[in-house]
């Protein structure tokens, strides 16, 4: 069984989208592949609200991906380009 992780948020006042997808596509390239378990990512939008959707291996390699970007610059900058509040993160289990 593997993990689907959905974050949700909104932008924080003054970030653009054109800035946010520049930071997104770092995320992309730069902080998550190469990492243990990592399957699949993906950003998407409604309206004001955000999701990333990434798939990992197991609930261990989603673990241990947020423990190695707890600190880092590119975790940091997206947690400032979040608004306040409304960064939430939801790991759930596939059923296949």
């Amino acid at each position: 069984m593997s993990i689907v992780e959905i974050t949700t948020f909104r932008l924080a006042e003054g970030v653009t989208d054109d800035s946010f997808l520049a930071l997104d596509r770092r995320i992309q390239t730069e902080l998550v592949p190469n990492q243990p378990g990592f399957l699949r990512r993906t950003t998407a939008r409604h309206g004001d609200e955000w999701l990333v959707v990434t798939l990992w291996a197991s609930d261990a390699d989603a673990g241990a991906f947020q423990r190695a970007a707890d600190g880092h610059p590119l975790q940091a900058e997206l947690e400032h380009a979040a608004e306040a509040g409304t960064l939430h993160l939801t790991r759930y289990t596939t059923l296949d």
